[in-house]
Parts: C-alpha cells; structure tokens; sequence
C-alpha cells in the first residue's frame, strides 16, 4: 500500500473530524487505547466545571441542582446505544468486578441444582475469574456446592453442551484480540438452559455489540479503555428487562434503595435497572466519562467497527512479508472479522520491544509472557501514523534498538 493509498483513506474517513475532540500530545502515536483512552476536551472542560462551578460554589446543592444523582441512570442510557441496548437496561456504576459480582450472584440464584456450575474460559481476563473464584468460595462457605469449570475455546461448545448453570465470556480476548461469536454462543447457551454473562471491556466503543437482538442475559464493561472516561472510571453494567423484576443480588447498598433518603432500616430494591447502584456514585469520575461519550455523537457502530478494522489492516500490510520482522508472531487471528479492535504479536522480547517503541513516540503495551499488544481506537487514530508506527516498529526490531539494558528494567504496570 502506498502512501497516496495511505493520505486517501485518511481524506475519505468519516471520522476523522472526531480526533479534534481529543487532548493528543504532539508526536506521539497511541495504540493504547485499549487500555486507556485519552483525554477529551469535552472530559477536562466537565471536570474543571464540576470541581470550580458545581462542587466548588454549589456544594450539595448540586446533588439536586446539576442532577449528581441522576448520573448513573443518565450515562447508562448514553452507553446503551453503543451495546446494543434499549432503554432502562444499563447502569454506570462501581467496577467491573463489583458488577461482575453482583451479576454472577444475581444469576445464581436461578441455579438448577444444588451444585453451581459457572462455565468458562481458561484464559478469560484473569479478574473476571477471580470474581467468580472468590463468589464460589463464598457460596462453599455456606454449604452451597460450587465449581468454575474451565475450558480451552475450541472446547467451549461441547462444554455448554453439559448444561452448566451460567456461561461468563470476554467478548474479545485481552491477550489475543480473538472475538467470541456472541449470537451463536448466547442461543446454544440458552438451549441448554443456562444464563449468560458477557464481559464488553475490550468491546464497547470499538465495534458493533446488540446484546438485545442476541437475547443477553446480563454483561459489563468498562469505561476507561475505548470509552475514553479517564483512569478508574466507572464501569457499567446490562441487565436484559426480563430478569429485572426478578433480580436478587447481596450488595444491597443504599442508592440501590427505592426511598433512599428515607433511611428506612429495612431494604427494599428499587425497581428496574437502578437497583443495582449499591454505594455513593463517584461523581468527578463518572462527570468525565459522562462528557467523553459526548464524542461519539454522529458516529455508528458499524463506522467504528469498519474504521477500526481498517486501521489494523494498513499495520497489518507493512509488518506482513517483511523479513525483519519474521520473529513477531502474529497471535490475533488474521481475518479481520475473527477479532476485536487490537493485534497482539508474540516474541521473546516483547517487553524492551514495547519499551523501545514508546521512548520512540508509539505508545503500546506488553502482556505477559511474550506478547506486544496494540490497540486502534477508531474516534481518534488517523492511518497516516498508524503506518508510521509500523515502520517504526520494523526500524526497532531490525536494527536491534530494543536490545538496550535500559528497555528491560520492568515497571509496575506494562
């Protein structure tokens, strides 16, 4: 591909106006949204308002006066659209662990046996097993019999097969970018009688979800990757307008009171979607990622999915067939529609190679064990420095310049 083709895509891409919206340092080339957005405009704008104008001058009144309240019902419906949902089904609150929490225990008590069975992926994103790890052992506690069964992907259909109590999936691999078919895995879930929680971290923002035409159960994602809400920003959850009226789950926190600010002794669950709130919303973050969903306004699903795709394949066609880079291993599936918005290559300097690459201006990130990973954020990225980032990485790996002691001093986070 040439570099007119390259000037092209960028001229015709339909969302290339969105990138204006975001705080991008000079020379720099983030393929990291997949784990942390960048700053919007719009986020710092809201924050320095909700800090000097409405926490600052207007104090408690702003529960009240700027809606502080109505926040996690009001983001939820903003997020909504972008999943695939109708209204009332989604709420912005807490992580993605204490809502994978409440929803796993929600669903077990629809369990059709005394033995719980939650079945999935062995390598699913290690937090969402640890959720389902701890809950199990909780449940042991008390007498309840518990299993996390897990099993390999190519495995994942016999294993529904066996009935288990409820399916938990990542949509789309963190490691690999791999992406589950959530239609087929959801019906053949639902044919075996079982319940079924998707995690949308590695999805929302990116790509087209439709949790309702997929007849979902429950799921939860995040904020703070391709959603852009900022660091620790709130995360949200899905609950499928058939399970609400029914929903029990044991982190009965006042805001998911019906009369809260009666302060009755006793809980009594509002109703729809809000019940899920447990504790106070955090309000600077969730006003952050409140603005930042502001600049997906005008886009489609398909768009970023198209766009996003698009991205990883013009990295894809200077990194393929060069004989420099023969030593990384492309991990993600090769076609396109198989994966999620990111690439991840093995080689057994992936750590000072994503280390050489961000002293470079091209901002990645390394897994553990082996892998570079690189995520294409389709609101901001242009296909010009997605091009150069890979002609970047070929000058890094065929000239050594990874091998420099310094990129392989390990940091806290990589």
């Amino acid at each position: 591909m040439t570099e007119k083709d390259i000037i092209k895509f960028d001229t015709a891409d339909p969302l290339a106006a969105h990138r204006r919206q975001f705080e991008l340092p000079a020379d720099m080339i983030y393929l990291n949204g997949n784990s942390l957005g960048p700053l919007s405009t719009a986020s710092k704008h809201r924050v320095r308002e909700v800090i000097e104008s409405q926490w600052g001058n207007d104090l408690i009144s702003s529960w009240n006066k700027h809606q502080w309240i109505d926040l996690p019902l009001t983001v939820g419906e903003k997020i909504a659209p972008l999943i695939g949902a109708a209204p009332g089904q989604v709420l912005c609150c807490d992580s993605v662990s204490v809502n994978l929490f409440k929803l796993l225990a929600a669903a077990l008590t629809n369990r059709k046996s005394e033995h719980a069975v939650i079945l999935s992926q062995q390598d699913n994103f290690p937090s969402d097993l640890y959720i389902a790890e701890g809950l199990i052992n909780l449940l042991r506690e008390h007498g309840i019999g518990a299993e996390l069964r897990l099993v390999d992907a190519e495995s994942l259909e016999d294993a529904i097969a066996q009935s288990p109590d409820i399916l938990l999936l990542t949509h789309v691999n963190f490691r690999t970018g791999a992406l589950h078919n959530m239609q087929r895995l959801t019906a053949l879930a639902h044919d075996h009688d079982m319940q079924v929680i998707w995690d949308l971290s590695h999805s929302a923002g990116a790509m087209e979800l439709a949790l309702d035409d997929c007849q979902v159960d429950y799921a939860v994602g995040c904020g703070y990757k391709f959603l852009n809400g900022g660091p620790g920003a709130p995360a949200f959850l899905y609950v499928a307008l058939r399970h609400q009226a029914n929903l029990e789950h044991p982190l009965q926190g006042w805001m998911g009171h019906r009369q809260p600010f009666e302060f009755k002794p006793d809980y009594v669950p509002d109703e729809g979607i809000n019940q899920l709130q447990a504790g106070t919303p955090g309000i600077l973050s969730m006003s952050a990622l409140d603005a930042a969903l502001s600049c997906f306004e005008g886009t489609t699903a398909a768009q970023l999915r198209e766009k996003s795709l698009a991205l990883s394949e013009i990295f894809l066609s200077r990194i393929e067939g060069d004989s420099t880079c023969k030593a990384l291993t492309l991990v993600s599936p090769r076609e396109a529609r198989l994966r999620g918005a990111q690439l991840s290559f093995s080689h057994s300097d992936a750590y000072p190679i994503s280390k050489a690459l961000i002293e470079a201006g091209v901002v990645v990130d390394f897994r553990a064990p082996n892998l570079l990973r690189l995520g294409f954020s389709p609101l901001f990225l242009s296909f010009n420095e997605v091009a150069k980032g890979a002609s970047i990485l070929k000058q890094i790996v065929s000239e050594g310049l990874f091998r420099n002691e310094r990129f392989s001093v390990r940091a806290k986070v990589t």
